[in-house]
């Protein structure tokens, strides 16, 4: 008996093995696209300039800091999404954590953190838009590129991986031939002359603000970043989930080289003392050069590449906000999908959301890209951190299993990322515009903890 049931559990573990072999999904390099089409957006294209004004040359070590800490945060949710799947996500592993409150607070945030990225991605597409159109208005802008977004997500959600791998190639390809032109310009193959005015380039003072410059931009350099907890939540459609630490290594490899490159040629190129909040770095080096279309060119490029970003947070939010709903941690009535399956109120509510968000740039039309950024940068952070803190909490409840899927490091390397965020969200205290950005995330934190208590006296 003992031997027949060995033979039969051989069996059962072979047509495991066959249906895992024959199980459709999606390799390691295609999520890494999916990753890069995720994450690079505005915060990258014209966030940068923010971090540039603050850090100067000194933001190139900053990104590989925060390359380093967002691999641990990628590794840390792959590893309890391979390991113990749930739909819910990280919201789930929250919950089981810390207890309703996690869920909740978690989804809230990541959400709001959502609705603020968007908003400074229409800033910046604005922004970009100006470039061509420079008397007309901030907010004419806003409003259309929100009504596209709108429509763009009404489709539904078919081929959205696709679209997202396509828009990846070209982040990559555009990036990577902005290098390439850097490269032949300063190595002399291309003898190119530039305008007076920007004539003075290269890096002659790493840390022109000393260390305490690149601590406060520390946040804007995080928030290139932002989007990698999709690429975790996407790591349980992997054809081999072993494959995940190499998805996430040819993710973090790619991006960091690409972010580091690319800055260190803007510098290259141009004046670091030049660049300002006002327009990405990259178009103002292309501009220091007569070369007829090249800046333009690349403008429509960096517009088409915020734009997807901001069609696939505007995605990814409203997703949330219907599980949220479906949790019993949102309306009832948010949840409610069309036949296309598309979940028009939760759009409606998140559209009304964004709307408020963008209403600011009337007000403080300078200083608004800032804040939102520096808000929406804080609301990430802590997402990430209750992220690794549930890794964290998680990891003895499956570690002692069998088959379980292990990543080397950690949980270690999950509590360094966790010191890490801390220390950057400190940093943000130290510049005024930022103080506010964190003030208005914490207001919003406030929120969420009252709106959870009032959710839980209306269920009792």
């Amino acid at each position: 008996m003992k031997n027949h049931h060995l033979v039969k559990q051989a069996v059962q573990q072979k047509k495991q093995k066959q249906l895992q072999k024959g199980k459709s999904g999606i390799s390691w390099w295609q999520l890494s696209l999916i990753g890069i089409g995720s994450i690079i957006g505005a915060g990258f294209f014209l966030g940068t300039s923010l971090s540039i004004k603050t850090a100067g040359p000194a933001i190139l070590f900053g990104y590989l800091i925060a390359g380093v800490t967002t691999y641990f945060v990628f590794s840390a949710l792959a590893e309890m999404t391979i390991n113990d799947p749930q739909l819910g996500s990280f919201r789930t592993y929250a919950r089981k954590a810390y207890g309703h409150i996690g869920g909740f607070l978690s989804g809230w945030m990541y959400w709001l953190a959502g609705v603020l990225i968007m908003s400074s991605e229409i800033v910046a597409l604005s922004t970009f838009t100006q470039f061509w159109f420079p008397d007309v208005s901030l907010w004419l802008f806003s409003i259309i590129y929100t009504v596209l977004g709108i429509g763009v997500n009404l489709l539904g959600a078919k081929n959205f991986g696709q679209i997202e791998s396509i828009f990846a190639v070209i982040k990559l390809a555009t990036l990577l031939a902005f290098i390439g032109f850097g490269a032949l310009f300063v190595f002399g193959i291309l003898p190119l002359e530039q305008t007076k005015v920007l004539a003075e380039t290269g890096i002659s003072d790493w840390f022109p603000q000393g260390v305490t410059g690149m601590w406060k931009g520390m946040i804007f350099i995080f928030f290139s970043f932002g989007g990698i907890a999709v690429v975790g939540v996407t790591a349980s459609e992997l054809k081999n989930k072993s494959d995940v630490a190499k998805a996430g290594k040819g993710l973090l490899v790619t991006l960091v080289a690409v972010y580091f490159f690319s800055l260190f040629f803007v510098f290259q190129l141009v004046n670091g003392n030049t660049i300002d909040e006002e327009a990405s770095p990259f178009v103002t080096a292309l501009t220091a050069f007569e070369i007829p279309y090249l800046d333009a060119i690349f403008n429509s490029i960096i517009i088409s590449a915020a734009f997807s970003t901001m069609v696939g947070a505007f995605f990814s939010v409203t997703h949330v906000l219907v599980a949220l709903a479906k949790d019993r941690d949102a309306p009832a009535f948010i949840k409610k999908v069309n036949k296309r399956g598309v979940a028009t109120r939760a759009l409606l509510v998140t559209t009304l959301a964004l709307g408020i968000s963008i209403c600011f740039s009337f007000v403080l039309p300078d200083e608004v890209y800032e804040y939102v950024t520096t808000s929406a940068g804080v609301m990430l952070l802590l997402n990430w951190f209750i992220i690794l803190a549930s890794q964290v909490k998680l990891r003895p409840s499956y570690q002692s299993k069998t088959n379980t899927f292990k990543l080397v490091g950690f949980p270690y390397t999950s509590i360094i990322a966790m010191l890490v965020i801390t220390i950057v969200i400190g940093g943000a205290f130290l510049d005024r515009a930022e103080r506010i950005g964190v003030l208005i995330s914490a207001a919003m934190i406030v929120l969420i903890i009252v709106c959870y208590q009032l959710f839980m006296w209306g269920r009792a």
